[in-house]
């Protein structure tokens, strides 16, 4: 088990979207060309599988194929973070235990959903989780998903943990972050689960953002997570007023619906999601080429 907390996981990680073909099976090699686009734009490391991955909706088969495909095309050498949650501790630890962690850096494990356990429950949970995996393990904390807030108090009691390294935190309340911010411990990542508070977060002690947008654009969204990291708020806070601008369309149709019609805009795959979502209507397609236009984002 690794108990040291990684600086890998700094800067930029697109949440990999998994391309598919108009009949829903997976399309390999526009993954290889997605993983090329990215690593090509600068981004510091590929989270797989996660909800933008649309992981709930392939089988274990295709996870196996998409990871492969994935290190294959991963010519840079970039960190991996695989996502590996549930709500059935048992299952999951017993997932874990199955999986080949070859090639995985750290998993990003959501909080478990539907069941809303207690505070001691996501404790245990996650313990049981980071005793199991063999890699570090990420928090990922989505209320909006899991129809829980894991509370500030809870992330910080499972920071104590020496497997358990960091959280992607997608609450979308600044004040949590910053509560989180002033009482971790210095070496637990503060990793924004949401790309138009990454910089604020940034702003307060945060290292980075998991982004859906960085799917699309990796050169520009990289660029301005940099900036902020480097102190340089005036170059990100300018950059960010486009990013600004398109994130709630991405998601009117639901995630990754609005990011993968900006991929196949550009050329790089299709915008087929599986059922039960549905792909981008042509009302959404327009106005987030009209956006990417207007805002330069293309270029």
């Amino acid at each position: 088990m690794q108990n040291n907390r990684l600086p890998k996981f700094h800067g930029v990680a697109p949440a990999l979207v998994t391309p598919m073909n108009t009949d829903y099976s997976i399309d390999y090699d526009g993954l290889t060309r997605l993983v090329q686009h990215v690593s090509t734009g600068g981004v510091d490391y590929l989270v797989v599988q996660g909800t933008t991955g649309e992981s709930v909706t392939t089988t274990a088969d295709e996870k196996k194929k998409i990871v492969a495909t994935i290190q294959e095309a991963n010519q840079k050498n970039l960190p991996i973070v695989y996502g590996l949650g549930g709500n059935n501790t048992e299952n999951l630890v017993k997932q874990i235990k199955e999986t080949d962690f070859n090639g995985i850096d750290a998993i990003l494990s959501v909080c478990p959903y539907y069941n809303k356990p207690s505070a001691r429950g996501v404790i245990a949970h996650y313990q049981a989780v980071a005793d199991a995996s063999p890699v570090p393990v990420i928090l990922y904390n989505i209320p909006g998903r899991t129809g829980i807030n894991m509370s500030p108090s809870t992330i910080l009691k499972l920071a104590e943990h020496e497997n358990i390294i960091g959280v992607k935190e997608a609450s979308c309340v600044i004040e949590q972050c910053m509560e989180i911010a002033y009482h971790k411990p210095a070496d637990f990542l503060l990793i924004s689960g949401d790309d138009v508070q990454a910089v604020p977060i940034i702003s307060i002690g945060g290292i980075g953002v998991m982004s859906v947008i960085a799917n699309a654009f990796p050169a520009q969204f990289t660029h301005m997570i940099h900036a902020a990291l480097s102190g340089d708020f005036k170059i990100a806070q300018k950059a960010l007023g486009a990013f600004l601008t398109i994130d709630p369309y991405l998601y009117e149709e639901g995630n990754p619906v609005g990011v993968k019609k900006i991929l196949e805009n550009i050329g790089l795959m299709t915008s087929q999601v599986r059922m039960p979502l549905a792909s981008a209507s042509n009302e959404l397609g327009e106005k987030l080429a009209a956006i990417c236009l207007q805002e330069n984002l293309n270029n």
